[in-house]
């Protein structure tokens, strides 16, 4: 990085971030940064997907910096880039060397990782023969009837790729008898909490569980297991940084080291997270299943196709979601994420 910016950062105090890592897995992934960077410092908080996106924008609108990098803000970059908001990584030397899938065209977010969501199931109760190989085999199977499949009110981490890919009128028949037919069991906790439901047997397996979130808990001795039907639901996790932060220096250094192959590897050790270099992307050591995902067909969520067609698929889940017995006071947690 230039020069001038570490001189900057060391005077402005603690870069402010805000993102989904546990605390021990932010110091863990921070500890090589803190090593070649001593004199940048940080300051880490772990916040919900509000915290991360709506609570900021609010603040920033008043005149207020609560974070100045933002990790997985979900579809709240839009807004901070209607107000001019956000700082142009497009000067961050490691930018470049990002393939442009996992970057913003005019440097507005960098991927932090990708994540595939699939599925989660309790390997005490379900054989292997039993996993769908297609989403449509989940219709089709009995196995997965009356409430044994858990499904949370989180429709932007699974149905939304599936609507690019498969299209509307396939993902509304999909729908439909999803919650007419095999019945689940609705639940208003968050896609993380599914799999400690689904370690405790509340039902065999549930659906928008993230890959390196599942291998934390078989890392524990816990009886679960990712599979992915196809196609495989794939998204990148945006990283944003605020434009005229009171650490902007500091903000750039710790954004541009991120990014880097040992940034993305440093987050791996963390927390398994898939790594966005294309380096190391795809290859099966930085993967924790990857007989899962390579060869198979992917969802991959775009999101600037997202943006006007999610609200039409919102539109025909939000009804039937409520017919089926889901808790209405969730609609709050319906965003992109």
């Amino acid at each position: 990085v230039p020069a001038d910016w570490l001189a900057k950062a060391a005077r402005e105090g603690a870069v402010n971030v805000i993102g989904s890592w546990d605390p021990p897995q932010f110091e863990k992934l921070s500890a090589p940064f803190r090593e070649r960077y001593p004199g940048v410092k940080l300051s880490y908080v772990r916040g919900g997907l509000h915290d991360r996106g709506v609570k900021q924008v609010l603040a920033y609108k008043q005149g207020r910096f609560i974070s100045d990098v933002i990790i997985s803000l979900g579809g709240e970059w839009v807004n901070f880039r209607d107000m001019g908001a956000l700082e142009d990584l497009r000067q961050l030397p490691n930018f470049k060397r990002l393939d442009s899938e996992v970057r913003e065209a005019s440097g507005q977010w960098v991927g932090q990782k990708i994540a595939y969501r699939c599925m989660v199931y309790n390997t005490k109760t379900v054989k292997k023969a039993d996993l769908p190989a297609t989403w449509d085999d989940l219709l089709t199977n009995p196995r997965w009837r009356g409430g044994r499949l858990g499904v949370p009110n989180r429709p932007n981490l699974w149905l939304s790729m599936l609507w690019l890919a498969k299209g509307p009128d396939w993902t509304r028949n999909f729908m439909t008898k999803l919650f007419n037919d095999v019945k689940p069991s609705l639940r208003k906790e968050g896609a993380n909490a599914m799999i400690g439901l689904t370690v405790a047997g509340e039902f065999d397996g549930a659906v928008a569980a993230a890959e390196y979130r599942i291998s934390q808990y078989q890392d524990r001795g816990a009886p679960v297991a990712f599979h992915c039907p196809a196609p495989v639901p794939m998204a990148i996790s945006l990283l944003v940084v605020l434009k005229n932060n009171p650490h902007r220096y500091g903000a750039l250094v710790f954004t541009n080291w991120f990014i880097s192959k040992e940034g993305q590897l440093a987050q791996f050790a963390a927390d398994h997270a898939i790594a966005i270099r294309k380096e190391l992307a795809g290859r099966r050591e930085f993967m924790p299943y990857p007989e899962e995902i390579l060869g198979k067909p992917l969802a991959i969520r775009d999101e600037a196709k997202l943006a006007p067609e999610y609200p039409k698929l919102i539109a025909y889940y939000d009804p039937l979601w409520k017919k089926a017995g889901g808790n209405a006071g969730d609609d709050k947690l319906i965003t992109i994420d």
